[in-house]
């Protein structure tokens, strides 16, 4: 079978597209330029970004220099301060405006994601759906988060919300929360995520902008920013998704300043399975979660299986695992052929891909027992494309306690299990990384299932199925190193990017005063 690239789906046919819309935005010679004082600012520097798809040249970030950054927050200040004067009728109009702005460069902003950050494209339109459908519910509940017209309206936090974020989501997480945070009558300033997706959130805060909503957007180096993007007084909130030392770099520069803060780190999630029959549903919820290759902060590389059931886990698992879909996301057999249904494509970067490749030879040398290999033969791909950004699947069988992935998660296509024999092993396997964002047992027993659910350290744990970050009516958050600050979703996300009256209140989260979780 001879795979080609669809047409119409190039980098520089998806730029081009993209600069028509947004022509300010995106230089003749395939440059990003930063957005901030309410003008496109172009970059002495540029970051050299090679696509993780096939390795080839697309556009780098433009790198901003501490000064440059300094004079976008300034920028940012100045509109904060009118912004939450806007009626909120206005407000809802202009996100509303950027909101159908994007939905009709959907294509455009989803092949984006493709080409900058490997999604494969049923994927990236996903991303792209969901943070405008978000923000939809968003603009329909807000009168009531707000609390409009009543004694405890809630007013805008003091100065704009700064924003760090992964690459991995962009649309869902990035411009959803911009958009979320200017509904509520913030000023927004933004840094570009180091690995990826610049274009695609230079075209939608290019779009945010031509509605009329205060969004800035800027490049550079996180520990040369941190200055301007953490530690600046005049921050009103800050809002960070990523590592776990990143995040506590950050959460050090924020000790007692009294800034509100929701800090999101990773954390190893687990599936345990104990005293569990429904093998057929559990193959189900295996294969979604190997989706873009398990690079998101809700993914299961964890399972902690009862040791008598471990044949018939495997006999679910394996069968899963051989039959991933993984490739080049845009490459089809004929001219006119929809573009391929894959379960993921590249991991982020080649380097990341050496370092996954190396982590899981580790666990071989020490001593785990290698169930599963994939081999990138089995892979769709162009005839000799680049695929050193591609991960085949693998998982392993007892980690040793020394291996680094014995405690953290992957950030790829690298399952590992462990086998206990009694109840208090699976809640120490399952808890081995200091907290999590999420997990879940499979048990037959929904007694035993919420008694084991308990004992915990994730913020959300399903019952015989995933959960995911909700960004709607469900909150989000952590336990222990997973998270820093306020929680968000629904409410509460409104909530962590405006002020109440009272100057007693008390947001849900864990705060290293107090620790306050929602039901």
């Amino acid at each position: 079978m001879t795979l080609a690239l669809a047409p119409g789906t190039a980098w520089e046919t998806v730029y081009s597209r993209a600069r028509s819309v947004i022509p300010a935005a995106f230089g003749d010679d395939g440059t990003l330029r930063n957005l901030y004082g309410g003008r496109w600012h172009p970059s002495r520097i540029a970051a050299a970004a090679h696509s993780p798809v096939d390795g080839s040249s697309i556009s780098g970030a433009p790198l901003l220099d501490p000064d440059d950054a300094g004079e976008a927050l300034r920028g940012a200040v100045e509109e904060h301060k009118t912004w939450g004067d806007t009626p909120l009728i206005e407000r809802k109009r202009r996100v509303t405006a950027a909101v159908n702005s994007m939905r009709e460069s959907r294509d455009t902003l989803a092949l984006m994601l493709v080409w900058e950050i490997g999604k494969p494209w049923r994927l990236a339109c996903a991303d792209v759906d969901r943070c405008l459908d978000g923000v939809e519910w968003y603009v329909e509940q807000i009168e009531r988060q707000l609390a409009v017209g009543t004694p405890d309206e809630r007013t805008p936090l003091p100065g704009p919300v700064s924003n760090i974020a992964s690459w991995n989501y962009p649309m869902s997480v990035l411009m959803h929360a911009l958009l979320v945070q200017m509904l509520a009558g913030n000023a927004v300033i933004a840094k570009t995520p180091t690995d990826g997706g610049a274009a695609c959130l230079t075209l939608a805060c290019g779009l945010a902008r031509e509605a009329g909503l205060p969004v800035a957007l800027i490049s550079g180096n996180g520990s040369r920013l941190s200055s301007v993007l953490v530690s600046n007084s005049d921050i009103g909130g800050l809002a960070f998704v990523g590592g776990r030392t990143a995040g506590g770099q950050v959460a050090a520069r924020l000790v007692d300043t009294g800034r509100r803060h929701m800090l999101e780190q990773e954390g190893l999630n687990a599936w345990g399975i104990w005293d569990f029959s429904d093998w057929g549903e559990l193959a189900n919820h295996l294969r979604k979660g190997f989706e873009y290759a398990k690079q998101r902060c809700t993914a299961y590389p964890r399972y902690v299986v009862q040791r008598r059931l471990f044949p018939e886990f495997l006999e679910a698992y394996l069968p899963v695992v051989q039959s991933l879909k993984f490739g080049h996301p845009l490459a089809v057999e004929n001219d006119g052929d929809p573009l391929p249904d894959l379960d993921f494509g590249p991991v982020i970067n080649a380097k990341k891909a050496a370092e996954l490749r190396e982590k899981t030879e580790e666990l071989i040398t020490k001593g785990g027992v290698p169930l599963y290999r994939g081999s990138l033969a089995d892979g769709r791909f162009l005839l000799h494309q680049d695929t050193s950004a591609y991960v085949a699947p693998a998982a392993v069988l007892s980690p040793p306690t020394s291996a680094s992935l014995h405690h953290a998660e992957p950030f790829g296509p690298i399952d590992t299990i462990v086998l206990v024999d009694t109840e208090s092993e699976l809640l120490a396997a399952m808890n081995a990384s200091n907290g999590a964002l999420v997990a879940s047992i499979a048990c037959d027993d929904e007694q035993t299932a919420n008694r084991l659910a308990g004992e915990l350290h994730a913020y959300k744990v399903g019952i015989n199925k995933p959960r995911s970050r909700g960004d709607r009516a469900e909150t989000f958050g952590g336990r222990g190193a997973s998270w820093k600050g306020a929680f968000v979703g629904g409410d509460l996300l409104v909530n962590a990017v405006s002020m109440s009256p009272s100057p007693d209140e008390r947001l849900y989260g864990n705060f290293p005063s107090y620790s306050l979780y929602p039901d």
